[in-house]
């Protein structure tokens, strides 16, 4: 997925505010779905959500980039998976994460529908 920073993405030097690539990541992610005509959650009570993440930032953007978001699964579990997330300009990795989604319908870890792990292993 293709993002071009703004200057509501940067601090007052101009450089990509360090959570906003967390954001980008999200984006992607929700992109994914979207771009498939579905909804990341099957109902008001489920849906992913983040129990952990593990962010290197490794280089700089800044206003007026194009970023690229690449997403990638690491493992796939009944009811979690791990994604590596990577925000590439041009040739030059800006930031890393790996990602750990768990699938909760009510609150409570539940299976992932098979519909969402087609997705993601399409990734």
């Amino acid at each position: 997925m293709k993002i071009r920073v703004y200057y509501e993405d940067t601090d007052a030097g101009g450089i990509v505010y360090h959570t906003n690539y967390i954001k980008f990541c999200e984006r992607a992610r929700s992109e994914a779905f979207f771009s498939r005509r579905m909804i990341p959650s099957q109902s008001d009570t489920s849906g992913f959500v983040v129990r952990s993440i593990k962010a290197d930032f490794l280089a700089t953007s800044k206003l007026g980039d194009m970023l690229s978001v690449t997403s990638r699964i690491i493992s796939l579990k009944s009811s979690s998976l791990v994604l590596l997330q990577e925000v590439w300009r041009e040739e030059t990795k800006v930031f890393s994460m790996e990602v750990v989604l768990v699938y909760v319908n009510a609150g409570r870890p539940s299976r992932i529908p098979e519909s969402f792990k087609l997705l993601f292993a399409s990734l």
